[in-house]
Formats: structure tokens, sequence, C-alpha cells
């Protein structure tokens, strides 16, 4: 079996060439690329992938750094809730959707909600497992803002699992990072995950 690398190809392939990758897809699938109905798909199927994955041309931590200080003092909890997002799993490119829970506690300064939101469309149109989209909008939010503290919580249906393989529909998968206050005080991890809607029981792993 081939390592695998972590070198970043130098070479962007070309739409002609996306769109010849699709069309050989298609024939391996038992199908002809030529036929009236999927003449068209390749250019199709590359537009819709320049949607699925503009994460990749945007820098999260840029869309956090303009903040505001005129907030009267105000350090309680921030929070946004269900968030939907619809990213797509790195192992067999097949989506994953659910919503998505972000909180932070300010600490002098405070971000436009819809950043927050932002960032996380941004993590999500990227090739990804869960796991690792959660640190990274927590992460990126942490270095950002200098909160007092940051939670993140996602919740998502993997359609690898749903629609192939194991085929289990109805599966939903949970994901926590709790970084400041939200890890080191109970108290206020308890009030977020009560106002998300996740203390009921099985819920304190989070």
């Amino acid at each position: 079996m081939a390592k695998a690398t972590t070198t970043w190809p130098t070479h962007k392939p070309s739409r002609e060439e996306a769109e010849a990758a699709v069309r050989t897809l298609i024939r391996w699938a038992g199908d002809n690329p030529n036929r009236e109905g999927l003449f068209d798909t390749p250019a199709r199927v590359a537009r819709a992938y320049e949607e699925f994955f503009e994460g990749y041309e945007s820098d999260p931590e840029d869309i956090l750094r303009r903040t505001f200080e005129e907030v009267e003092g105000y350090d309680e909890m921030v929070l946004l809730r269900d968030i939907r997002i619809e990213s797509h799993c790195e192992h067999h490119m097949v989506p994953i959707i659910g919503k998505l829970h972000i909180a932070y506690l300010p600490n002098k300064r405070v971000v436009g909600i819809s950043k927050l939101a932002r960032v996380a469309e941004v993590y999500a149109k990227r090739l990804q497992i869960q796991e690792t989209m959660t640190a990274q909008i927590a992460n990126a939010i942490n270095t950002v803002l200098e909160p007092k503290g940051v939670a993140v919580v996602i919740e998502a249906a993997h359609q690898c699992m749903t629609t192939r393989g194991i085929r289990k529909p109805g599966v939903t998968m949970v994901t926590s990072r709790m970084l400041g206050a939200f890890r080191k005080n109970s108290d206020t991890r308890r009030e977020f995950l009560h106002l998300i809607g996740q203390n009921r029981a099985g819920s304190g792993s989070l």
C-alpha cells in the first residue's frame, strides 16, 4: 500500500481536467458520458464542486478579525444555536448534514454573529471529518477573539454511514470542543448544554 503523503500539490487541475475526471468516473460506473442525459454532467459536477468546497478560498481567522469593543461591559455568554451545516466526508466524499452550536464568553470585545456562522461555513465547505471540523471552529474563535471560553457542538448525520456500508439511517454523531471557562467551569458548561438542549441523560460526556 502506498504511504500517504502530506505534501500539498503545487498544480491545481484545470476545469477541463476536472471534467475529464468526471467522465472517467461515469465510464467506470458503467454508463456512457456522451449520451444526452450525461453529456453536460461533467461541467455541472465541476460547478457543484466549486460551491461544495469554496471554503478552501477563505481564511476563517480573517473573517473574525473585525471586532467591536463598545459592548457596555457585556461579559455573559454569546450563543448561536442550530446553525445548519453541510460538509463532505473526506473518506467517501459524501454529505455530512447537521447543525452546529457555537458559544463564547467575551473578553472586552465581541464579533458580529454572522461572522461566527461564516467561520463555521468556511470549515464545513472543505473535505472534513466531524471531529476535526469541531476543533477547527473552536480553535479559530479562541485564537482571534481571545475570549474567556469557547464551546462548539456539532450534531450531524453522515451519509457514508446511512447510504452505504452499514446503512443505518437516523444515526446522529455528536462532537464537542470546550475551551477556557467551558472546560474548567462545570456550571458554565452545564448552562451552555442546557441552552442547546444537550442536558438530557447521556449527554454528560460533552
